[in-house]
């Protein structure tokens, strides 16, 4: 089968390379422009157009698909499939008609749940104990075309964003080389989404980030898991931003929302609506990412102190 291959991120690259290493004519691969990037804010290319220059692959970087002269790019590749994994871009029908097959998209859940820009996060602040791949036939709707193939993921009590989606990005990989040759043998049939079960996974904001104390300790120990490593939930202490990168749930102690229970070697215990929560990996406004014990030597925390409190 001859592949256009589009997508952007790390998700993407990790499809990219083991289409590659199962032998998959990849014909062209489509990313998103350079952007910016780093302390010097210099143009870098994608994770997927790194991988594709080093496999001598020729790659295209429009900042839209709308127009006719990159339709006819396209058109001129002939490809079977265009496989499409986190690639930012709307595909518009004329696009998702031109390969033979149409196009095979990666989501990362077990659709209808979880349609939209960030499932993983939201996956994980909705408590779900699994998620998965679908491997999704693109139609004009926001992820709601027929699912051809189906890959279930645990989410453990220890996974944070990053690690669910590593194991996400390879499980995805590998869901598409079984879906192609599935495809390849006349055996790939689509089933309809359920709409009525559809739930919506919008995009990620930093305000949502920053940590309510008046929620239970479950709740908030689940939005330091889903905003690692971006945008990573923060509070404040005496007027000081904080970043907290790990954290877990205490059961039984209850306080004031906010106020800081108990320091030691564990953590900070903090107040919650319901519980404690014990901050275990702390980070100030431009410091180091340290361990709770690390942390209150730079900055003292006493019991009765409060976070939360100013912004």
């Amino acid at each position: 089968m001859k592949i256009i291959f589009a997508g952007t991120p790390h998700f993407a690259a990790a499809a990219l390379e083991t289409l590659l290493a199962q032998q998959f004519t990849v014909a062209a691969v489509l990313t998103q422009p350079d952007r910016p990037a780093g302390r010097g804010m210099q143009l870098t290319p994608s994770p997927v157009k790194q991988l594709a220059l080093a496999h001598g692959l020729p790659v295209l970087q429009p900042a839209s698909l709308k127009s006719a002269e990159m339709q006819r790019a396209l058109a001129d590749y002939a490809a079977d499939v265009m496989v499409v994994a986190a690639y930012g871009l709307i595909l518009p029908p004329t696009v998702l008609q031109l390969p033979r097959h149409g196009c095979l998209n990666i989501h990362a859940s077990l659709l209808p749940r979880w349609r939209g820009a960030a499932p993983i996060q939201r996956a994980i602040l909705a408590g779900d104990e699994e998620t998965g791949i679908t491997i999704m036939q693109m139609d004009a709707g926001l992820d709601t075309g027929a699912m051809l193939l189906k890959k279930s993921c645990p989410i453990t009590a220890l996974d944070n964003s990053q690690t669910l989606h590593d194991k996400l990005a390879q499980l995805g990989a590998d869901a598409m080389v079984e879906a192609l040759n599935l495809q390849q043998q006349g055996r790939l049939t689509g089933v309809p989404q359920n709409d009525a079960q559809a739930t919506y996974a919008a995009k990620l904001s930093k305000a949502e980030a920053r940590l309510d104390w008046t929620e239970t300790a479950t709740q908030l120990a689940r939005a330091v898991r889903a905003y690692h490593p971006f945008p990573i939930a923060y509070t404040t202490l005496n007027a000081t931003p904080i970043k907290i990168w790990q954290a877990s749930v205490r059961d039984g102690p209850n306080g004031e929302p906010g106020t800081v229970l108990a320091v030691d070697k564990s953590g900070i215990i903090v107040a919650c609506g319901q519980d404690a929560l014990c901050l275990e990996v702390l980070q100030r406004a431009n410091g180091k990412i340290l361990p709770a014990a690390q942390f209150v030597q730079g900055f003292a925390v006493h019991p009765g102190d409060r976070f939360g409190l100013s912004a």
